[in-house]
Order: structure tokens, then sequence, then C-alpha cells
């Protein structure tokens, strides 16, 4: 098993969803979070005087898949949050060691049912 973190703009979160859906994932958390990378933030004038804002808004999605639904989790989520412009986002995979379904006890792959 495979957790994957997604770090998307925030308009793009029903897209990417709605793909993920369609692929069977029936499971994801979904964090508001700020941050940056190369963009490093935006300046603003706000009342006459110049602001930085150094951290921008993003959400992040958080799943966990079998290894063989890992490749088209990744190519739905690139397909969908990809705009061309800095600050798409990242895609980050880690791996599970262990998944335990509280309510029944069940382990590994079925607990992602």
């Amino acid at each position: 098993m495979k957790q994957i973190q997604a770090i998307i703009r925030p308009e793009k979160l029903d897209a990417v969803k709605d793909a993920l859906v369609s692929l069977g994932i029936n499971g994801m958390t979904v964090t508001s979070v700020q941050g940056f990378g190369k963009q490093m933030g935006h300046t603003e004038v706000y009342r006459g005087v110049k602001v930085e804002a150094r951290l921008l808004p993003k959400v992040m999605i958080t799943t966990v898949v079998t290894d063989s639904a890992m490749a088209g989790v990744i190519e739905a989520i690139k397909g969908t949050a990809q705009t061309g412009e800095v600050g798409d986002g990242k895609i980050i995979v880690m791996p599970v060691e262990a998944s335990i379904r509280i309510r029944t006890g069940e382990t590994g792959d079925a607990t992602l049912d």
C-alpha cells in the first residue's frame, strides 16, 4: 500500500476529487493548508501599503491506495490539477506499513474498500 499526499490549488479540489472517485477511490482526507514553493508567495497592495503574502492557500488531499492503483491515482491527480503555471503543487508518495480498520479489525488491502 502507498499513502499519496497531493498539495494542490484550492480551485482544483472538486475536479481532483471527482477524478479519484471515478477510479474507485472511496476514502480521502482533505485539509486546508498554507505554504510556498518556487512562487515564494505574492505581493498585494492593501490600503496603499505593499504587503507580501509569503504563505499561499493550498489544499492537501491524503489517501491510501493499493500498489496497483498508485500509478492511476497519480495520473488522475496530475491530469486534473495541472494548469502549467508555477504553484500547481506536489504529489508525495510514501509506503504504508499497515492499515487496520478499527470497526472490524480488518487489516491490509481489505481496509481500503
